[in-house]
């Protein structure tokens, strides 16, 4: 008779595994990313040490690196409320129910049986020549073809299984931190716009006054029809402008309240009076982009290792390697046990008696000797499907090479964009102040003054949106160095 310790036992002798011992591909990148993005001379290949004090964005939460009130309650009602998240918790869930029906596989599956079966005998077969009715019962624990994991297949299919969960454990927060990002980029697109709105609005209600007066004027012949006209095309313009973008405002909110989950004036709600308070609902200051942005350059590359979407790749490399293990035991003999202890008795109240107790056991061995090429063609598969992980590992590797690279050199190339954005517009609007000096002074004309007002309007428009590009890039830089998670 087989106890069930003895089967516990082998099991936790079974612990051979023939999968190809894991070695983690070397990076297929430069082993720094680029100090700066003046060209391909300032690259280095060297890595570049942090200094003591550095705080880098794996290490800055969300709500540290996005001080408006108003952003973190958004930010926290998404992680709450976003479906996509939702979902990406429930495939968690989905991996680590895989995960556990995997693992059981590894420990006997421990039955007990209790039955009571009557069978009828007909005449001509009963030794009496008589019908008899027969009755037994049985009482037991059973052990169900529990597979000894001599070769380790049992136990990689279940590193595989782990290895599933643990990458979309990661995927989660590749998710989360996504979507803070976008929450983030959406809550400034709409404030952008919103800006920009206000601007047009002024703009027109401006050139609607100048319009009036020139229409007064040109009803007693003190302005042509000209003059008229051209102003009456710039305050329309400005109309035109502030209706698209009021348009376009309204679609980026409606773009927040799909990532948010519900209105974003339903999940402001929940903020108390000092968050309130502080909420200023405006695009970020200069110096504001400027701590969002304060990252240090020349970060090792292997800091990308802590990005939650190469974790996961990795974690599907692994599995694609256990499943190599799993494919190569294939070839090999399986060894099965059924076994059972019990007690059975034609009554009832003899089921415990003395003599009554039964038990059996059946080891089981297959051996694979034709299989027309099924095993062969399963291993070369788990093979393929390896170096398809290894490629995708490398791939992600190198996207986000790409996106650190690219969001480092936005960091370094829009603040001096938007400075010299500003210096146009200032520039625009002393332009026109001295254009009104001329033209009240009758040396300039109305058509001067018209054209500096479209310019320095234009102008005003650039600025917000280059100053929405660096907020950009500052989330994007913090998106794409893993930050995000808490």
């Amino acid at each position: 008779m087989i106890k069930p310790a003895a089967l516990f036992s082998a099991a936790l002798l079974s612990a051979c595994s023939m999968a190809p011992t894991y070695q983690r591909p070397a990076a297929p990148v430069a082993a720094a990313l680029p100090s700066d993005s003046a060209g391909a001379a300032s690259r280095t290949s060297v890595p570049l040490p942090l200094p003591a004090d550095a705080r880098t964005a794996v290490d800055t939460g969300w709500r540290e690196y996005f001080s408006d009130a108003r952003l973190q309650q958004l930010i926290a009602a998404a992680l709450d409320n976003n479906r996509d998240l939702r979902t990406a918790v429930l495939r968690i869930e989905e991996a680590r129910a895989q995960y556990n029906i995997q693992s059981a596989d590894r420990l006997p599956n421990l039955n007990a049986s209790v039955a009571d079966t009557r069978a009828k005998t007909p005449a001509f077969l009963s030794s009496t020549g008589k019908s008899t009715v027969g009755q037994r019962y049985d009482v037991g624990v059973s052990v169900s073809s529990f597979e000894l994991d001599f070769f380790g297949r049992v136990k990689s299919l279940s590193d595989a299984a782990l290895a599933s969960y643990l990458a979309t454990e990661e995927a989660r927060q590749a998710a989360q931190i996504a979507l803070v990002s976008q929450v983030a980029q959406a809550y400034y697109t709409e404030r952008a716009y919103a800006e920009q709105y206000a601007l047009a609005q002024q703009t027109y209600e401006a050139r609607a006054r100048t319009y009036k007066l020139t229409q007064q004027r040109a009803e007693v012949g003190a302005s042509s029809r000209l003059d008229l006209r051209s102003n009456e095309t710039l305050m329309e313009t400005a109309r035109a402008s502030a209706l698209a973008l009021a348009r376009q405002r309204a679609q980026a909110e409606n773009a927040l309240t799909l990532l948010v989950g519900q209105a974003p004036r339903a999940a402001e709600g929940t903020s108390s009076g000092a968050a309130k308070a502080a909420n200023t609902g405006a695009m970020p200051t200069d110096a504001q982009i400027d701590a969002l942005s304060a990252l240090p350059a020349g970060l090792p590359s292997d800091l990308l290792a802590r990005r939650p979407d190469i974790r996961a790749a990795e974690q599907r490399l692994k599995a694609a390697n256990a499943n190599i293990g799993a494919a190569r035991a294939a070839f090999f003999p399986r060894i099965s046990l059924t076994a059972a202890v019990g007690s059975s008795s034609p009554a009832l109240h003899g089921l415990f008696d003395s003599g009554s107790g039964s038990w059996s056991f059946a080891p089981q061995l297959t051996l694979p000797i034709f299989d027309a090429g099924r095993n062969s063609a399963n291993l070369s598969l788990a093979e393929v499907r390896k170096n398809i992980a290894i490629a995708d590992y490398e791939k992600t590797i190198q996207t986000a090479f790409r996106e650190v690279a690219d969001a480092l050199a936005a960091r370094d190339y829009l603040g001096e964009q938007v400075a010299a954005q500003r210096a146009v517009q200032e520039a625009q609007a002393d332009r026109l102040k001295l254009l009104q000096l001329r033209f009240d002074n009758g040396v300039a004309s109305s058509l001067d003054i018209l054209d500096a007002q479209r310019e320095l309007f234009s102008a005003q428009q650039t600025l917000v949106q280059a100053r929405l590009l660096r907020t950009t890039s500052a989330i994007d830089l913090y998106r794409t160095l893993g930050g995000g998670v808490r």
